[in-house]
């Protein structure tokens, strides 16, 4: 992934969250797992707090509560489309992973317009010449794109 984004907030529970997204369809690819830990990394998350990631990309986590009173309005659309993302990395989004999307979009308090918005930016900054591999994802394009 491109670029150095501050984390605004971003903290383990919120990259645990996407693992339960990337996990919903019983699987979770090593490209979803590096894009979680990538993102977190790439988003400035604590190191001490990377090694929870990690062990959530091994291992099946639920969709845990996200503390969504430490992010902004424009973060939560923002993990919510990282979410669309890793979702549709293996190619495919299930109708489980569909589900937990939901989830996660409830806990954030994400409109339905703003999920569409959001859905569409990160098909829109995947299909980009970069790719939407996770050494290559721009996120910093991707929040650009939501904030206009």
């Amino acid at each position: 992934m491109t670029g150095q984004t501050s984390s605004g907030g971003f903290g383990r529970d919120v990259f645990i969250a996407l693992a339960a997204v990337a996990w919903a369809d019983g699987t979770l690819d090593p490209d979803e797992a590096d894009a979680i830990v990538r993102a977190a990394v790439d988003l400035n998350v604590e190191l001490d707090e990377i090694a929870a990631i990690e062990e959530a990309t091994r291992v099946r986590v639920p969709l845990s509560q996200v503390n969504k009173g430490a992010l902004s309005k424009d973060d939560r659309l923002f993990v919510y489309a990282i979410a669309c993302w890793i979702a549709a990395l293996d190619g495919k989004v299930t109708d489980d992973e569909s589900t937990m999307l939901d989830g996660l979009a409830e806990a954030l308090e994400v409109p339905e317009r703003a999920r569409a918005h959001a859905e569409k930016r990160a098909a829109e900054v995947a299909a980009m010449p970069e790719g939407d591999r996770p050494a290559r994802y721009d996120l910093d394009k991707l929040r650009a794109l939501l904030r206009a």
